[in-house]
């Protein structure tokens, strides 16, 4: 079976590119709202994998938010667990925990992963995270899988272009460490029994 992985270039692929620029803006702490309206479709999703019994204290996890927030805005801080949206998704993951990207985070353009017939992008970043409810840190690896408009995924995105031809992101997939970051916010100690996992 023959792979389309494009081979490392003088000339990266636009999806790389389009991607590298996405993750360079949330590392740079641009608002959610301005990335999400720049980077992706408007009827784009994102989805954090990972155990739905975590979602008690990891309320981002496992779960698909789809679009985008309301023209009233972003949910009100007392209705974001009850949001769908892929502002709610930001809102949560901002409101549980905080990124501290070094200038490793991101790699270069050459270890970004890129099947163009497919139009998906995977890429493996690098960073610490802290629980903002106790101050508890960890560092970790975490994967990236950007699906773009026009070609498999979630399908074709509505009105995502730029009018330049660019494509937008259709849908992105995490895959992160829901244990550690369970265990930070909770406070135990790596291995000690919660009582929470598994229940629900």
């Amino acid at each position: 079976m023959s792979s389309h992985l494009s081979e490392p270039s003088s000339s990266p692929s636009p999806l790389a590119l389009h991607t590298h620029a996405f993750i360079s803006a949330f590392i740079a702490g641009s608002p959610p709202s301005e990335t999400l309206t720049k980077y992706f479709t408007p009827t784009a999703s994102i989805h954090e994998h990972g155990p739905e019994w975590a979602r008690k204290r990891l309320p981002f996890l496992a779960k698909t938010f789809r679009g985008r927030a309301s023209s009233s805005g972003v949910s009100r801080l007392e209705e974001v667990h009850k949001g769908d949206t892929m502002d709610d998704y930001y809102a949560l993951l901002g409101s549980t925990l905080r990124f501290k990207p070094t200038e490793k985070t991101l790699p270069d353009l050459d270890k970004f992963s890129v099947d163009e017939e497919k139009g998906v992008v995977s890429v493996v970043l690098e960073g610490g995270f802290e629980s903002l409810r106790t101050g508890r840190g960890w560092w970790e690896r975490f994967v990236y899988l950007v699906g773009f408009e026009g070609v498999g995924g979630d399908g074709e995105g509505e009105g995502g272009g730029n009018g330049k031809g660019e494509r937008k992101i259709q849908r992105l997939d995490l895959w992160a460490d829901p244990l550690s970051a369970w265990v930070a916010v909770g406070g135990e100690e790596m291995g000690a029994k919660s009582g929470e996992e598994g229940k629900g």
